[in-house]
């Protein structure tokens, strides 16, 4: 079974209509991130699956947004998924904020981080039935791992 986070048309800037609490200029956020972070986090691109050396990081510890550093996912609800992104069975409440995505001519849930807005991927109802039965497929590129200490 092929799952998939990536389009052509995901290639269009999505606009997040929500205000948060950490907002900065585009000029701002391109100073601070790379090409490849502000491409995801800031105009909705996808990372190349299979790409991010945060697919296989499995140490304790926390998955943070890569531009505010607000702490996202924990370790201990990531699963691999075989897509090709770093997927989790659930975020931490209250930091994961949702809007509506149907720039693929169908309808599906995005994620952004709800301190800065900074889009992080897509969550599917195909994730493990044994916990959530949710996957959270994210861009690895949009996140930051801290170790446990």
């Amino acid at each position: 079974m092929f799952f998939s986070c990536n389009s052509s048309a995901q290639k269009k800037e999505a606009k997040v209509k929500a205000t948060f609490p950490v907002s900065k200029t585009d000029d701002e956020w391109k100073k601070e991130l790379t090409a490849e972070q502000y491409y995801v986090l800031r105009e909705a691109g996808t990372e190349r699956a299979f790409t991010s050396p945060l697919n296989k990081e499995y140490r304790k510890g926390t998955f943070h947004c890569a531009a505010c550093n607000t702490a996202l996912f924990k370790s201990k609800h990531k699963f691999d998924s075989g897509t090709g992104w770093p997927s989790f069975d659930r975020e931490i409440k209250g930091n994961v904020a949702y809007s509506t995505d149907n720039h693929l001519g169908y309808t599906r849930v995005e994620e952004h981080c709800a301190t800065c807005g900074g889009h992080l991927g897509h969550v599917f109802d195909d994730g493990p039935r044994q916990t959530t039965g949710k996957r959270h497929c994210i861009n690895g590129v949009a996140l930051i791992f801290v170790p446990e200490k």
